[in-house]
């Protein structure tokens, strides 16, 4: 039903009006899912199911967060993250919207191929940004659409303060290297053999690890994640790099 609604929706109503009034739209739509059963951590509605995409993946009926978004939401909570400059390539709308918000920290949402809304369109492998500028970067869902990741990952070091963090996130495939193959340069072949028309390689966690850990960056720690079905979250694995505090001139 919600994909249905939603050709229709699209095919009435201006897609920039749509967006301009998401929850609008989407409050009416998830009246039907009214109950007490589950929870989104982003808008903290509840509701009796998430909408089950084709992909498999958990949609929440009231402000359209994924789960790894809401997983992305989760972690900065925790970790108590959400603090003085953010850098965000490509948003999500549902974090976007909650981030751009706050006035205690300096956000700035980047999307390079204007498929996201944000305020900004910094190419990751030359971000203009100054060295030594931002606190916390998140990179979710980026690095594998990005054909000189190692340039782009030395440009997310750069600009991250000491002390800073980097959260990176990927598919991710079994195994201790990265499969990539330059020649795939195809829609249909990237579909077939990286999983995605737009994607260039596949990680592995060991591979990205390694591979950040040559472009140095720093204090690179992998943190598994198990699923909590209450606020739709599926097993994840996310990479945290840190980047070392300087050392104190003497005086």
């Amino acid at each position: 039903m919600y994909k249905l609604l939603k050709k229709i929706a699209l095919f009435i109503v201006p897609r920039q009006f749509i967006l301009k009034h998401e929850i609008r739209f989407r409050s009416l739509f998830a009246f039907c899912y009214r109950g007490n059963e589950h929870e989104c951590t982003i808008c903290n509605h509840t509701f009796k199911k998430f909408i089950a995409l084709d992909d498999g993946d958990l949609l929440c009926p009231f402000c359209g967060s994924r789960s790894r978004t809401r997983r992305l939401f989760d972690i900065l909570q925790k970790e108590s993250l959400i603090n003085g400059s953010i850098l965000h390539f490509s948003p999500s709308r549902s974090l976007y919207r909650y981030l751009s918000k706050r006035e205690d920290i300096q956000y700035f949402s980047t999307d390079f191929e204007n498929e996201f809304i944000a305020q900004y369109n910094y190419d990751i492998t030359k971000i203009d940004c100054p060295d030594d500028s931002i606190d916390l970067i998140l990179c979710y869902h980026i690095l594998e659409h990005i054909e000189q990741d190692e340039k782009a990952m030395r440009e997310l070091y750069r600009v991250l303060k000491p002390g800073g963090v980097c959260i990176i996130q990927t598919p991710f495939i079994e195994g201790e290297t990265i499969y990539e193959d330059s020649s795939k340069t195809t829609q249909e072949e990237r579909l077939e053999y990286f999983g995605q028309e737009d994607h260039v390689r596949v990680y592995s966690v060991p591979g990205l690890i390694h591979r950040l850990e040559e472009n140095h960056h720093e204090m690179v720690e992998r943190k598994n994640y198990n699923e909590e079905l209450k606020y739709g979250l599926t097993p994840e694995t996310v990479i945290f790099t840190k980047k070392k505090m300087t050392n104190a001139k003497p005086i």
